[in-house]
């Protein structure tokens, strides 16, 4: 059930007034859209902060920007944000998706420069957000309501685009620069295939709109779409982050949060996780919000996301979590969220749920770790369910997201912590790493 509330507050950010007007960011995209002119067609010379080996510091670099093939755009971006995803795959420097030299980013928000081929649902000017899952709105997935993957498509972190898996952007010595998610919007410029480009109310403010294309739409849609959390529910989220309070946003749900981090890359993913999934569970009518952590310095933060009480697991004695959770639960959570991406936090998760409740899997275990389950818990009703982006499929429900937040019920203004400037970039890399931040936008002209 999706209910009215206050907009939460908004922490103050190390560089930017984050209190902007809306009428402010929505001159800003009139002034980027009328500035788009005489390129169509072109290469675009621009810059990009491209990472050459993998852990180093990103580079502000001029780089080519190829025009659009058939069935693709090409966006002026106007602002970005900092995902976990961009920073785990950031220091791999080995497998398949360890492709270097490389633009990350794949939250943004951004104006078509122009359209390729066959292009006819946005055109030029039209304010849109690109979005790593395609959407092409005509295979057998796009129409099953289940499933918000698309049969066209694979989704991966492959470093071309999604169509012909080449690139579209070489630096100014002729090397081949590769993407990131089919997006790379660290990059005044970028070119995206039209089945993920999805068009934003031009109400929305744009700083706002870039935290729909991935971890807010995570963690709401994982108890809105995934879960279909009832109001009144019991909800336990394994994973303190932004997707985590996202989950929040559906309801009147108990919430239990937990964390198991050993180094401050992964406290921050679990911070960004749950605060989105939080959000999430909020919206859908959860009632009471218990969150678990073993860092009381984000008991107060949480609290601002609609936590009711606190735990620290660290003084449970010898108790398991699951335990405590069917505890306060009186017998175990009707919904799990396990939002870290560890195969054991998944298993504590599936023994936290109640008989006949459900445990939605939203980290991603790079590992690929075996998960060992009881055969007797799944006999008594207990299920799994994977999720990506929520099980949000962009184009039908991103819209209705932005329309919930234009009605404000969906409350976005506290996920953004910092804004810095392009050139400043790294700094968003450092203050994820140190967990000071949940979401930092970088704006491209500022």
């Amino acid at each position: 059930m999706w209910k009215n509330m206050e907009d939460l507050f908004c922490p103050s950010s190390d560089h930017f007034d984050l209190t902007i007007a809306m009428d402010t960011k929505v001159a800003a995209v009139t002034t980027a859209a009328t500035s788009l002119s005489g390129t169509a067609g072109k290469p675009i010379i621009c810059k990009a902060a491209v990472c050459r080996k993998a852990g180093e510091a990103l580079v502000i670099e001029e780089i080519e920007v190829a025009p659009p093939k058939a069935w693709e755009v090409r966006i002026k971006i106007l602002c970005t944000s900092l995902c976990h995803t961009d920073v785990t795959i950031w220091q791999l420097n080995m497998g398949p998706v360890a492709a270097f030299p490389r633009i990350f980013g794949h939250e943004a928000v951004g104006i078509i420069e122009s359209v390729g081929e066959h292009v006819d649902e946005v055109k030029e000017g039209d304010t849109v957000l690109p979005v790593f899952i395609p959407n092409c709105g005509d295979c057998r997935e796009c129409g099953f309501k289940k499933s918000n993957f698309c049969s066209k498509f694979d989704i991966n972190i492959a470093p071309g685009v999604a169509r012909d898996g080449t690139s579209r952007f070489k630096d100014l010595n002729g090397e081949t620069l590769h993407h990131f998610l089919y997006v790379s919007s660290f990059s005044e410029y970028t070119v995206v295939d039209v089945a993920q480009v999805v068009k934003v109310d031009p109400q929305m403010p744009i700083d706002k709109a870039c935290l729909l294309c991935c971890g807010v739409s995570t963690g709401v849609g994982s108890a809105w779409k995934v879960a279909e959390v009832e109001e009144g529910s019991t909800v336990a989220i394994f994973g303190l982050g932004a997707i985590g309070l996202g989950v929040l946003s559906s309801g009147h749900i108990k919430i239990d949060i937990y964390i198991d981090h050993t180094v401050t890359t992964i406290f921050n993913v679990l911070c960004n996780i749950i605060w989105q999934a939080a959000e999430g569970a909020r919206l859908q009518g959860a009632s009471k919000i218990i969150g678990i952590d073993v860092n009381p310095a984000k008991f107060e933060i949480a609290k601002k996301f609609g936590v009711t009480d606190v735990i620290n697991p660290k003084e449970c004695g010898e108790k398991p979590v699951s335990q405590v959770v069917k505890e306060l639960t009186k017998g175990g959570a009707d919904y799990c969220f396990e939002c870290v991406g560890l195969v054991s936090l998944v298993q504590e998760a599936f023994e936290s749920s109640r008989p006949g409740g459900k445990t939605i899997v939203v980290g991603a275990d790079m590992t690929g770790a075996p998960l060992q389950l009881s055969l007797l818990n799944l006999l008594s009703g207990r299920c799994v369910s994977g999720s990506i982006l929520g099980g949000v499929k962009p184009k039908k429900d991103i819209p209705i997201l932005i329309q919930k937040y234009l009605d404000k019920e969906l409350r976005l203004d506290g996920f953004i912590t910092h804004e810095v400037s392009f050139q400043e970039i790294n700094k968003a890399f450092e203050y994820l790493i140190q967990g000071k931040s949940i979401r930092c936008l970088i704006w491209m002209d500022k």
